[in-house]
């Protein structure tokens, strides 16, 4: 079978304003050459040129024009279950660095234990693109993640699903982390049932968002999400992450962005410096153990 190539994301343009120390990207994706196998059941492959070292560099180039000196890697479906490719990743970077990792329903304890000691604070579960654990896999997993100080994490449409999972979500006891605002159908407006649903399991310290991804739900320059970002910051600013979701993989219809563009938009809608503080470095820190 032939797969598409990803683009090849731009360099990064530096951020407009020094970001607080210990700013951290909470999602990003690590790639790599032909040194690690892809999943056969990927969608694309990896933009070609750079062997797993280049990629390591972009990437460190990227995080260093946005100002971040820390970083959460989130294994990308595009390998499957085999997560090499981002535990080497968050060993070769070091202190300051975790990861999100991919396993089935049928993680065993040493798996769960080999992540932990790896640095991997999640699992990651894809509502949207589908993958390799499910909902009832993830609740089951989720007293043995709260035993090793892991959670998990969710890619998921509210305006789809919010409403018929909020009953299980504040029963997990483990925190749940949900990517992209949510990726709410942008049209619906932010008092959408689902959107709404989301807030209010924000507000009530249930879940995590991460305020990333905004170039998926609407074209530069991003302002038809500020409505929702600023419904989220409102409910509470202690519960909401940031990542700029490099190197942009899975496109589909958006438009590859620039990740300075992505760093602008993020500083355009969240502009005072106790909130700054909270998403990029207090949260991130507690939820991911720096």
């Amino acid at each position: 079978m032939t797969y598409p190539n990803a683009m090849m994301p731009p360099d990064t343009r530096p951020s407009p304003k020094p970001l607080p120390a210990n700013a951290c990207d909470t999602h990003v994706h690590m790639v790599a050459g032909p040194e690690f196998p892809l999943w056969d059941g990927r969608v694309e492959n990896p933009a070609p040129g750079p062997d797993f070292v280049g990629w390591l560099q972009k990437y460190k180039d990227h995080i260093a024009a946005l100002g971040c000196t820390r970083g959460v890697l989130v294994h990308s479906i595009l390998y499957g279950t085999d997560n090499r490719v981002t535990l080497q990743a968050v060993k070769d970077l070091g202190d300051g660095f975790k990861g999100v990792g991919l396993l089935s329903d049928d993680a065993t304890d040493k798996d769960l234990d080999a992540f932990a000691d790896a640095g991997i604070k999640a699992l990651r579960l894809n509502y949207v693109h589908g993958g390799v654990l499910t909902w009832d896999g993830a609740k089951a997993l989720a007293p043995r993640l709260k035993d090793r100080g892991m959670h998990i994490q969710m890619l998921l449409h509210t305006h789809k699903h919010m409403v018929e999972l909020a009953d299980d979500i504040r029963a997990l006891p483990v925190p749940l982390v949900v990517d992209h605002l949510g990726w709410p159908d942008l049209k619906l407006g932010p008092d959408e049932a689902g959107f709404e649903t989301l807030t209010t399991l924000l507000a009530d310290g249930q879940v995590h968002v991460k305020l990333s991804a905004l170039y998926r739900l609407c074209p530069p320059p991003y302002d038809q999400a500020d409505a929702f970002v600023e419904k989220l910051l409102a409910a509470n600013p202690d519960g909401l992450l940031w990542g700029s979701d490099w190197p942009h993989l899975m496109l589909n219809d958006a438009e590859m962005p620039d990740g300075g563009a992505v760093m602008d938009t993020f500083l355009r809608t969240v502009t005072r410096d106790d909130h700054l503080q909270k998403i990029l470095v207090d949260t991130p820190a507690r939820l991911f153990d720096f």
